[in-house]
């Protein structure tokens, strides 16, 4: 019985490489979020597994990483569809044995009001955020099982997987449902003392190209109108966590506000959103038309950034306290020391 425990990687303390020496897997990768994070990745020494639908895109980012010397290899695959998810696992195991870190980032939003959406773009949409989440956590899951070593799990979710949002009621859900997976998953592979570490990141508003990508049945074009962060903000808090054992990761402090805001003033909450969120979600132009969209095919890669309109922040003081948390509360503590000798003790 011990020996299979060790073969399947049970019992084993939990220690996650440094990312160095780390096969990274990215799905989503040409663009946002997994764009930022493959470039900050491949830049960090780790060697990246490039996973995606645009295949001109792909075989261009790959050929860039490799002409500045770092280790790349690309996959394109439609990780709505299992099978997909097998080709890039098997991808990363033909070329490098196996892989460590693997990130569930592909996402695609659709803007509407909720009554009026299809229902076959929700379920296409579902496959993307939710089921290529499955998808992917099962085969990494099974991967380091097998192999007996520590490897990390890290799924992308949002502000909104914590709390609802007009206009993006089916994004919303998609990411309500990979929330649910993400803490239910990490439970059982605790429960069974399996070496994976599963992170969970509560994004706030970030400048991605995703509101061109969107399907939209809005009359203005989709996007953040407000303060915003820098794709390589989330991309920092993503390679911190494949190396380091993390639960959750909040980028931005209004991911971490809004989901206390709508446990502690649901009601306040809900107010606020639909005085704001129409009017904070929608730029002064046309929209582009629901064919246009990058629901049910590849979508323009190579941008990390988007149209959005706004004040761009490239860093995050809330990731940075949570990448050190004892200098965050030394910083505190010292703070409130200087507070209450300077207004209370006089």
């Amino acid at each position: 019985m011990k020996n299979d425990q060790q073969k399947h990687g049970k019992g084993r303390k939990l220690s996650l490489k440094k990312l160095e020496d780390q096969v990274v897997v990215i799905v989503g990768a040409t663009s946002g979020i997994g764009l930022a994070t493959a470039r900050l990745a491949a830049e960090r020494g780790a060697k990246v597994v490039l996973a995606a639908r645009n295949q001109e895109a792909l075989e261009a980012l790959a050929e860039e990483l490799n002409a500045r010397g770092r280790v790349a290899v690309s996959v394109q695959a439609d990780v709505g569809r299992e099978e997909g998810i097998a080709r890039i696992a098997e991808a990363a195991i033909r070329s490098f044995g196996g892989f460590d870190t693997w990130v569930n980032n592909a996402s695609i939003m659709i803007f509407g009001n909720a009554l009026e959406i299809p229902v076959d773009d929700m379920k296409k949409q579902f496959d993307t955020n939710y089921w290529s989440v499955v998808y992917g956590s099962r085969t990494a899951a099974n991967h380091y099982a097998e192999r007996g070593d520590a490897g990390s799990i890290i799924n992308i979710g949002s502000g909104f997987g914590d709390r609802g949002v007009v206009l993006q009621s089916s994004y919303a859900a998609s990411k309500f449902a990979v929330h649910g997976w993400t803490e239910s998953l990490r439970m059982e592979l605790e429960k069974q003392k399996l070496p994976v570490s599963v992170t969970l990141i509560h994004s706030g508003r970030i400048d991605t190209p995703y509101n061109e990508h969107a399907r939209s049945y809005l009359d203005k074009q989709p996007g953040h109108i407000g303060m915003m962060y820098d794709p390589r903000v989330v991309a920092d808090a993503v390679l911190f966590a494949a190396a380091h054992r993390k639960r959750d990761v909040y980028v931005g402090g209004q991911a971490k506000l809004l989901s206390l805001a709508g446990s502690a003033a649901p009601r306040m909450t809900d107010r606020l959103m639909e005085a704001t969120l129409y009017r904070t979600q929608q730029l002064e132009r046309p929209s582009r038309l629901p064919k246009d969209s990058a629901l049910y095919r590849p979508g323009y890669g190579l941008a990390e950034r988007g149209s959005n309109k706004g004040w761009l922040r490239k860093n995050s003081w809330s990731l940075v306290a949570q990448k050190h948390p004892l200098l965050a509360s030394a910083a505190i503590a010292g703070a409130g020391s200087v507070l209450w000798k300077t207004f209370v003790k006089r």
